[in-house]
């Protein structure tokens, strides 16, 4: 019989974490325990951890909903669940929850090691190109940042804008053009919303002299007619990020993504709801001749490495993806996972921590 329960730990960040929607320092992190009663010994692990500000399952009563759902899937004293039916038990309005509850499946049906997926990534064989992270502050702690990326061998690296003054962030990227051109040093920016509608596209024409890959999410979401217009105008391509969330119906995606038509989509497992839930977006995306990435979204290492197990199974287009949070905790799920030159390596016979511990 499959039993379920939960635990929780409080994850505190090395630095405040700032975006255009401000700062954070600690996140809190729910984990799904998923075992067999006739195999106690073997554990699946999930991780839900809503944000704040984004997660449409950020709410006050999550911590009471997910007593109350592993109380109700214990009533059901099910045998067997496979994966694609562990996301029909959680409604689409708690997305983490759907994830946390997907991966422990996966996870226990695999023997509980850890490996969801079997690719190269997960075998220890090849790691997963992934962008370096430039958090927001000010100009010195975001120089800081950038030297030691460039020094760590990165080939892409991304930036929060939208929470300085708009022309020191120009200043910023003029300083790492003069060191890294765009044949050595692939540039993304994300604003979260940061620019109003009427400014975009002027904001937009004067980043566009940086060779920039892409910009996540200009202005906020749920404007899609003033979207359609910095996507269609925009001098710099246009990766959708907040717009997904929410839009749980295979309907309105495909409306948004045919009448704005983005260059990208930023998938983001914990926000859109779980793995099957982002392929789904990837599909519509391919139909549509839209490109996607796969982005961590704050979790611990053991919702980093679900994201980055799926990763790994297309990891031979080189494409970077957005999974280089693993170090922003100093209380992190110790986990074998590890970057190396821009690319993020698991190693399966590694030590993992429990989270409990």
């Amino acid at each position: 019989m499959l039993q379920l329960r939960y635990s929780r730990r409080v994850l505190h960040f090395n630095f405040p974490a700032r975006t255009s929607r401000g700062a954070i320092t600690e996140h809190t992190a729910y984990y799904l325990h998923l075992h067999d009663s006739e195999q106690p010994h073997l554990e699946g692990i999930g991780e839900a951890a809503p944000l704040a500000g984004l997660s449409p399952d950020y709410r006050p009563d999550f911590e009471a909903t997910l007593e109350g759902f592993t109380r109700e899937f214990n009533r059901r004293q099910l045998r067997e669940l496979l994966p694609q039916e562990a996301t029909e038990l959680v409604g689409p309005e708690w997305p983490a929850l759907r994830f946390a509850l997907e991966t422990a499946t996966l996870d226990l049906a695999h023997g509980g090691r850890h490996c969801l997926y079997d690719n190269a990534f997960s075998r220890g064989e090849a790691g997963v190109p992934i962008n370096g992270l430039i958090w927001m502050g000010d100009a010195a702690f975001m120089r800081q940042q950038i030297e030691k990326k460039l020094t760590e061998g990165y080939s892409c690296l991304k930036l929060k804008i939208g929470g300085l003054d708009f022309n020191t962030e120009l200043e910023l990227l003029r300083e790492i053009r003069a060191v890294a051109g765009p044949e050595r040093l692939t540039l993304r920016v994300d604003a979260n919303g940061a620019f109003g509608p009427e400014e975009a596209l002027g904001k937009l024409e004067k980043l566009a002299q940086f060779d920039l890959h892409s910009i996540e999410q200009p202005i906020q979401a749920g404007q899609w007619d003033a979207l359609r217009q910095v996507c269609r105008f925009s001098p710099v391509p246009v990766a959708l990020d907040e717009e997904l969330i929410g839009l749980t119906e295979s309907e309105r995606q495909e409306h948004l993504l045919d009448s704005v038509h983005p260059a990208y989509l930023v998938l983001k497992p914990t926000l859109v709801g779980g793995l099957e839930a982002s392929m789904a977006w990837a599909a519509k995306a391919r139909e549509r001749g839209i490109g996607w990435w796969l982005t961590s979204a704050l979790e611990s290492n053991v919702g980093l490495n679900a994201i980055s197990q799926l990763a790994g199974s297309y990891a031979e287009t080189g494409f970077p993806q957005g999974l280089g949070t693993g170090q922003l905790y100093h209380n992190n799920v110790a986990a074998p996972l590890h970057i190396q030159a821009g690319h993020l390596h698991y190693s399966p016979r590694g030590v993992w921590e429990h989270p409990e511990d």
